[in-house]
Order: C-alpha cells, then structure tokens, then sequence
C-alpha cells in the first residue's frame, strides 16, 4: 500500500477538493416556436416542440380549467 513521504497540508487539501464540489447549472436557452425557456437537446414543455416539430400533444390549458 502506497504510503505518503510528506503530509498534504489543509490548504492543498482543499484546493483539491473544490473543484469536485462545484455544482453546474444547466444551460438554458429560449424556445424558437413560443419564446420560452428551455433545457436543449429536449422537447419544449409549453408547447410541445423539438427542433421545429410537434412531438408531444399538449391538451389545451381551457378545456382542462373547465
């Protein structure tokens, strides 16, 4: 087993460590079709569409208030 000469001091340590704590946000562009925001590489939540096609069928937000 592999075993250290020197010790790491606290301030190396940490360096170390901060780069895999770091947390991405996703990207967000705006939809092409209806303006709104959306992760890319996925279909559009408030209108349904994926790279100017419709792929999922939205039901109309009046029929479902009634």
């Amino acid at each position: 087993m592999a075993v250290q000469k020197k010790k790491k001091s606290k301030s190396r340590r940490d360096m170390r460590r901060a780069n895999h704590d770091r947390i991405d946000h996703p990207a967000i562009s705006n939809c092409p079709q209806c303006g709104e925001p959306t992760v890319p590489h996925q279909a559009c939540r408030e209108c349904g569409t994926y790279r100017g096609r419709q792929v999922i069928e939205l039901a109309d937000e009046k029929t479902e208030q009634e």
